[in-house]
């Protein structure tokens, strides 16, 4: 079996859960479909371990060939971050703009520094005597939100427009900042480089303005071919180039292609889509906008039925599971402190929902860019303990993935619903 038919099988299978979820457990999708991948995973490692079957090893190697940090962050990513800004209010995002800007910038930092320091003092405690510029590392990865997840579960729940837009607009942008602290920390780890201000500066510029600055340029080529296509199939493939070729072009640019998608697809969504509607009617970009809702539907199905799989191939230990576990409450504590000092000043110049940081906090899911960073982590270079340090930081990352989306996608229900019933009072 090679890679291409398995993810056919993996995408029927994607299909399958769903299909059963909305009959039998009555889930959040990606809550279904993580949870199905995870105990899938426990039975090809039952299998292959007590049985040596010979399908579930088949499977489990090409599993391990698969390269899951490439396929995101080279592949997915530019798709399910342009679907998902094509649906941004941007007159509502432009209304919690400072809020969201002080959330991706400082947040995102702050809560860097404290779960690098957290877990640097809580694994030396247990007898992990990790460096601190590693632990700083996984702060970095950890600490942005996942949009992918974030999105995929606030749409569901219907949140309100206020913290609705916060969460998106964060988990969004935040990504960007995040991959410019984690590459400078990459880069003092694995290369020797000093951290100075002119290339931490140098690095944010090239990385974040620039990829906001070719995603303007992508919307505006896309706005003007869109808006002069005369076949709806021409219009729809139009779009298809963006996430396509445009991602791809910002990655051999060295720009983030991930705020270029981001950038393109809340102007797209918000600009071209009303003008097309006024020019040539509104069945034609409905048909648009369906389309990019089924295939972003249907890759973050594939996607978080490949995080629940990765467990196959991960090296499982007590003292490494107990290590993962640790830094679930660790990172929950990082991201309500940086979360909630910044609603400490919010709150003089604006009302909020009372839940605002509670959601805020259990509602930042992390989900596959913290695995794809995890996974860009060089193997055998760092041993600690007799454990490669790229093997630790990933199934620690993989714990608080899982946890995330599972444990606190599930239970996040009760919280907005709180806050709906609190805005229809008001």
């Amino acid at each position: 079996m090679n890679a291409w038919y398995l993810f056919c099988f993996l995408s029927a299978l994607a299909v399958l859960i769903c299909f059963a979820n909305q009959y039998v457990l009555h889930l959040q999708t990606t809550v279904a479909i993580t949870t199905g991948s995870v105990l899938l995973s426990l039975l090809l490692i039952l299998g292959v371990s007590s049985l040596g079957d010979s399908w579930a090893m088949t499977i489990t190697h090409i599993l391990g060939e698969i390269n899951f940090n490439q396929l995101l962050l080279n592949g997915m990513l530019g798709f399910l971050l342009y679907a998902g800004a094509l649906e941004i209010d941007l007159m509502a995002l432009r209304k919690q703009r400072w809020e969201i800007t002080i959330l991706v910038l400082f947040s995102t930092l702050a809560s860097t520094i404290i779960v690098g320091y957290l877990s640097y003092w809580l694994l030396g405690a247990m007898g992990w005597q990790i460096p601190l510029i590693y632990c700083m590392l996984f702060g970095a990865l950890i600490s942005p939100t996942d949009p992918i997840a974030v999105l995929a579960i606030i749409k569901q729940m219907k949140a309100p427009e206020g913290i609705s837009v916060q969460v998106e607009g964060e988990s969004l942008f935040n990504d960007g900042v995040g991959l410019v602290i984690f590459s400078t920390l990459y880069s003092v780890a694995f290369f020797g480089t000093e951290p100075t201000f002119t290339s931490v500066a140098e690095l944010f510029l090239k990385e974040s303005m620039g990829g906001i600055l070719f995603g303007l340029v992508l919307a505006g080529i896309g706005h003007w071919l869109v808006l002069h296509c005369k076949d709806v199939n021409l219009r729809l493939l139009v779009t298809l180039t963006i996430p396509t070729a445009g991602f791809a072009s910002a990655n051999l640019m060295h720009v983030s292609g991930a705020l270029a998608m981001v950038t393109a697809g809340i102007i797209l969504g918000n600009v071209t889509r009303p003008a097309a509607s006024a020019k040539t009617g509104v069945d034609d970009t409905l048909f648009i906008k369906h389309f990019w809702h089924a295939t972003d539907t249907v890759l973050n199905a594939l996607l978080f039925l490949l995080i629940g799989l990765i467990l196959v191939n991960m090296p499982l230990s007590g003292s490494l599971l107990m290590a993962g576990a640790l830094m679930v409450p660790l990172v929950l504590f990082s991201r309500f402190i940086s979360v909630g000092a910044p609603y400490l000043i919010f709150k003089r110049y604006r009302s909020y929902d009372k839940n605002s940081v509670r959601i805020l906090t259990w509602g930042g899911l992390r989900g596959g860019l913290a695995l794809a960073m995890a996974a860009s982590v060089p193997q055998n270079t760092v041993v600690i303990n007799g454990v490669d340090l790229h093997n630790l930081i990933v199934l620690i990352t993989y714990i608080v993935v899982i946890f995330s989306i599972i444990v606190q996608g599930t239970t996040i229900s009760p919280l907005i619903r709180k806050s709906i019933e609190h805005s229809q009072t008001r």
